[in-house]
């Protein structure tokens, strides 16, 4: 995020696009039900009628996978109706000249051909956003997991750059993260393609430097991706994993093909709290101690810094993550895994990232920092670029993108739209909340399908549905509801044996590779 979470209730505009977070982050959302309490507009883009779009302003029901198409749309408004923040355009960015040229071609009725927005409303959206001093920007993975996953953050960019709208109070791009240290893993080099605090692998300066600091010479080029891991595997190329705290088999997308991946492997090494459908698969299953139990910092979806410290012993026989991992270094003779406590791996991730560079175990704990916390005694950053950008010049830099369509699409084999999320009271895998009675509240998957489409299917509210895509079938129970619009149904990937993910994973973003999670074509039967 941009902006710290307190910013959250201080914009003029809010522009929530992709973001189920009342559901997803509903403590966090309760700052933007006060900002529209002291009288933010609040806009929502999503194609079902979620409870953020309810209590929206103006809601912008899209098609699924079109947003590329309406942001094109909202900033050609934004360009021709002269709302583009001269001043700020000209001092910290560029390539402005080209994309505002580009932006001429998208118009609003343009874009309702295609994201099936009243082109009306796509200008008023843009109006209200462009003439905002202080317009905030707020998404989640129902803009990341897509082909297009890359077009649509640079899309979001470019209004805020169009408009000066970033390094302000109240304003910004502002992800929400899914996961509670997601940050944190990616601060900490949990990245094919960086170093601790985002340091790219294949420059050379930074390659002699870790060389150095690590004392022996590392490889200059990018790691792989989870995605292309698991292609490996399925190959034979692979012969070795471990998978360190996450669910696989239920969150990540072609579930037979991550099956046979896994199941491919000579040596499949599980680490997690739980025995997930995942450790099910492993020849050797590690028990961590949850976080409770564990010393360890976390970095929070504002870039908030936050020490933990273990308040009840450690369950049976499990050890922190950072312990099991430094056991398994030791054992295979790698040097540099002789840490005694997190301590001593928090200080090392400090001394080796500039944006942690001013922070130590002790400070963590004594005060609230947001990196970049460049030097010592430096307060932290609670809100990035409000001089200049992380770029060479420091300037942010305009992107010409245009509309993609999904790698699949519709037809007449499979005519229904199937997007995913998830529940509010379910977690991801329900690695957690599957075994704190939250069955009581939802005790199975449902299929969320719209009235017209229900009736003229043949679907009963609390019947039996199969639902099928090119990688298979599932299925579960129907509800009739007007939350999804007509031709596009959703349920969430929660519960491992109702396995949604079979479906899904048709293609990835080709610079993320991010599976395409949110657009699938299906067809579904009723159940007699």
């Amino acid at each position: 995020m941009s902006n710290p979470l307190s910013d959250m209730e201080r914009p003029d505009v809010i522009f929530a696009i992709g973001t189920n977070m009342t559901g997803c982050h509903p403590v966090a959302a309760t700052r933007i039900k006060k900002a529209q309490d002291k009288g933010a507009m609040m806009i929502v883009a999503d194609p079902r009628r979620i409870p953020l779009a309810q209590r929206a302003d103006l809601h912008l029901q899209l098609n699924v996978g079109t947003d590329v198409a309406l942001l094109l749309g909202m900033a050609h408004v934004i360009a021709r109706e002269g709302l583009v923040n001269e001043s700020f355009i000209a001092a910290r960015t560029t390539e402005s000249g080209a994309f505002l040229e580009h932006v001429k071609r998208f118009t609003p009725q343009w874009a309702e051909s295609i994201c099936g927005v009243p082109a009306a409303d796509i200008e008023t959206a843009a109006l209200a956003y462009g003439r905002a001093d202080r317009g905030a920007i707020f998404y989640t993975l129902g803009i990341t997991e897509h082909i297009c996953g890359v077009d649509n953050v640079q899309s979001l960019c470019n209004l805020a750059l169009m408009t000066g709208h970033i390094g302000r109070p109240g304003t910004g791009i502002n992800p929400m993260r899914g996961q509670n240290n997601i940050q944190g893993a990616g601060d900490a080099g949990g990245l094919p393609n960086n170093y601790v605090g985002f340091q790219p692998v294949d420059d050379p300066a930074n390659q002699a430097r870790f060389s150095k600091a690590y004392g022996r010479q590392i490889d200059g080029e990018r790691g792989i991706t989870k995605v292309r891991a698991l292609d490996y595997a399925a190959e034979g190329k692979m012969k070795a994993m471990v998978i360190c705290g996450e669910n696989t088999v239920v969150s990540d997308p072609d579930r037979h093909h991550c099956e046979k991946a896994l199941k491919n492997l000579d040596t499949l090494v599980v680490i997690d709290i739980f025995k997930t459908e995942t450790a099910e698969l492993a020849d050797v299953v590690l028990p961590a101690s949850a976080w409770a139990e564990t010393d360890g910092v976390f970095t929070n979806t504002e870039r908030r810094i936050q020490r933990v410290r273990a308040a009840v012993p450690a369950h049976g026989e499990s050890k922190p993550e950072w312990w099991i991992l430094s056991q398994i270094a030791r054992r295979m003779e790698l040097p540099g895994f002789e840490y005694e406590s997190a301590k001593d791996v928090f200080n090392e991730l400090c001394s080796l990232s500039e944006i942690y560079r001013g922070v130590d175990w002790d400070k963590a704990g004594e005060a609230k920092y947001h990196w970049p916390v460049p030097a010592e005694g430096h307060p932290g950053t609670p809100r990035l670029h409000e001089e200049d950008f992380p770029t060479p010049s420091g300037k942010g830099t305009f992107k010409r993108v245009e509309f993609r369509e999904p790698a699949e699409v519709v037809d007449d084999d499979f005519p229904v739209w199937l997007t995913t999320g998830r529940r509010l009271q379910h977690y991801h895998t329900r690695t957690m909340t599957g075994r704190a009675g939250m069955h009581y509240f939802v005790p199975q998957e449902t299929l969320e399908v719209h009235p017209a489409d229900a009736d003229a299917w043949g679907l009963k509210h609390g019947g039996r549905v199969k639902m099928a895509s090119k990688r298979g079938e599932v299925e579960l129970a129907v509800e009739v509801t007007d939350r999804s619009p007509r031709g596009t149904v959703f349920c969430s990937f929660s519960f491992g044996d109702t396995p949604v993910n079979e479906l899904t994973g048709a293609g990835y973003d080709p610079i993320t590779e991010t599976a395409e999670l949110k657009v699938c074509p299906v067809k579904l039967v009723a159940v007699t």
